[in-house]
């Protein structure tokens, strides 16, 4: 898949392409149903390549600011996941204050019609665009029909009756409702970091985790709590994802103020994870952050999260479609280096 990072970037030989545009943050179900539209127009059209126009940072960061949204996913992942949906191209641009002013004709012309010399634009219905989104399917319906252009403006209806959004996916994970987050994304939520130094307070309660950080500026993050999920280092291709027990939050037992996501691996003691950029898989969540009066209290109530961890991810299908080990390996020992943080 070819990326470019400007307008004047794009190949100046490029041909007639399928071009599909959004902020495609966290490509849930609605983004990968235009997708999959554009890619159907694309082989009508004999074959033209499908190119994804998204912006960076997030319109509402210059625009608005102080209604920016949590993030789902960063610009690389935002690529690897339009590249997994098969698009042949990305046209990344730098949303600033004064691409912010340019009116909605004028984006059509010169990005859709002139730079991807688009046959056919793939939108959602209630796509905008444009200075102050004056942009929407009609106005780029007006632009295009006169180049003999194909529109088309699709509804992003998921199930229960709520439309596909990354709003929705945002407020299922801020209620910590993994499973509908996931529904509407077509695939568990993670979030990706470096693994720091804790306190190291899990190694002495017997439960050494990996500790990532949350970023404050704009990072989606699930609710507070204890989830089941799974924990995968990226630094190693083949590296199998491994069941964990997932706390979010800020230690509330200790007086913690620092929010972290800490994931111990289920039965491993050795993995030497710092430095390492990992991904955390949510799956399902347990329950809600407490504060234990006690020490022990807290060991008893780990205890049972990891056996309920346990047995949820022994029914849960592993991310990514590996396959579970054979019951007489050690999960996944062979792909991880020793020792835990």
């Amino acid at each position: 898949m070819q990326v470019w990072h400007d307008e004047a970037e794009v190949d100046r030989d490029l041909g007639p392409t399928i071009v599909t545009i959004g902020n495609f943050d966290g490509l849930h179900r609605g983004h990968c149903h235009v997708i999959a539209r554009a890619l159907q127009l694309a082989a009508e059209y004999g074959g033209l390549p499908v190119v994804a126009v998204t912006f960076e940072p997030h319109p509402l960061t210059v625009v608005a600011p102080d209604k920016a949204p949590d993030m789902l996913a960063s610009l690389e992942e935002r690529l690897a996941l339009l590249e997994s949906e098969g698009a042949d191209g990305v046209l990344v641009l730098a949303f600033t204050p004064e691409f912010a002013r340019i009116p909605a004709d004028e984006f059509v012309e010169t990005i859709v019609l002139h730079t991807l010399h688009a046959r056919g634009v793939i939108v959602g219905e209630n796509f905008r665009f444009g200075y102050r989104a004056q942009g929407d399917v009609a106005l780029l319906e007006r632009v295009c029909s006169a180049h003999d252009v194909t529109v088309v403006g699709l509804p992003l209806d998921g199930s229960h009756g709520q439309t596909w959004s990354s709003t929705y996916v945002r407020d299922r994970l801020a209620d910590g409702d993994v499973v509908a987050a996931a529904d509407a994304l077509g695939r568990p939520f993670s979030i990706q970091g470096y693994v720091v130094k804790g306190d190291q307070r899990g190694r002495r309660l017997g439960y050494p985790t990996a500790n990532v950080p949350v970023e404050v500026a704009h990072t989606a993050v699930p609710a507070d709590g204890v989830y089941a999920g799974w924990l995968r280092r990226l630094d190693q291709p083949e590296a199998q994802p491994l069941p964990a027990a997932i706390s979010v939050g800020t230690n509330p037992t200790f007086d913690g103020v620092e929010r972290r996501v800490e994931s111990y691996v289920l039965d491993r003691d050795e993995l030497q994870l710092y430095g390492v950029l990992v991904e955390v898989v949510f799956v399902e969540r347990l329950r809600g952050m407490v504060k234990f009066d006690s020490t022990d209290e807290l060991i008893y109530q780990m205890e049972a999260d990891v056996d309920r961890t346990r047995e949820l991810l022994t029914a849960s299908p592993l991310p990514y479609g590996q396959a579970r080990p054979a019951q007489d390996e050690p999960a996944a020992a062979s792909q991880m280096d020793p020792s835990p943080t």
